[in-house]
């Protein structure tokens, strides 16, 4: 049986552990310009779930978005009081809080590099969690990315469970698009072995990567492009060309959903 997600000692309320807090400024800059495309109504609430031990990529967020409402919450209050200085512009805020949000009631939450700490049921149960806690309409975004940013896969999730799944990186930094699967999110990251959907979309995206080597003079971006461009001929693919050039791929989420547990269980 899956265990409850853990309460920090002497922490009542806030659910969740806290984590090792390593972050680095402009980290998040690719799922932030995913993000920066989403319908959001102007006065959006986004929350920024574990932003770590500074509250750079929280400001980031919140200057990507400069019509929503913003909050970073952070079990470790030592962290939030550090944070409170950085509070500007004024419809940024940091409290304390952890999968519960808070009591909020948001229409999108960033919870990146989170949940790697956790087993993959209490990863689950981390998105039931928050999904229940979600606006009407809303959505939680949780991935993983490397320190500098550069290779980045996250999952988009409603009150119906999870929906999309995004790679995205900078092509010059891989030397294939498998190379991406060590920043897998919890829930698959250990389903890349033969049988499973996400195993399978490496392989073949692999294959097209290869395919599209007479494109390399034209720059590793131009290879990303035509290698997804093959890929989609066969896979089902949700974004376009302009997304591509951008390093970027976005899939349904049964594409890559674990064999076993293809199905979203409230």
């Amino acid at each position: 049986m899956a265990r409850t997600p853990r309460l920090a000692a002497g922490r009542a309320r806030a659910l969740g552990c806290p984590t090792r807090g390593t972050t680095n400024p402009n980290r998040l800059r690719r799922v932030d310009r995913w993000l920066a495309t989403l319908p959001l109504r102007s006065d959006a609430l986004v929350v920024d779930l574990g932003y770590g031990a500074t509250p750079v990529t929280t400001v980031e967020l919140a200057h990507r978005l400069p019509s929503a409402r913003v909050v970073g919450l952070e079990i470790d209050p030592e962290r939030v009081a550090a944070a409170k200085p950085a509070a500007d512009p004024p419809r940024l805020d940091f409290r304390r809080g952890g999968f519960e949000l808070a009591g909020l009631r948001p229409d999108l939450v960033r919870a990146f590099n989170v949940l790697r700490q956790y087993t993959e049921a209490e990863a689950l149960d981390a998105w039931r969690t928050i999904v229940g806690r979600l606006a009407p309409g809303g959505l939680l975004v949780e991935g993983t990315c490397d320190e500098i940013g550069r290779r980045c896969c996250w999952v988009g999730l409603t009150e119906e469970g999870p929906r999309t799944f995004t790679l995205s990186c900078l092509p010059a930094d891989i030397d294939r698009p498998s190379d991406l699967a060590e920043r897998l999110p919890k829930a698959l990251i250990h389903r890349n072995v033969p049988g499973e959907r996400v195993h399978a979309m490496l392989s073949t995206l692999d294959s097209c990567w290869d395919n599209a080597a007479p494109f390399a003079p034209f720059g590793p971006r131009a290879r990303w492009v035509e290698a997804v461009a093959e890929f989609a001929g066969s896979w089902p693919v949700l974004d376009t060309r302009k997304r591509w050039r951008l390093g970027e791929l976005t899939v349904p989420w049964e594409t890559v959903a674990p064999a076993e547990v293809g199905r979203w269980e409230v």
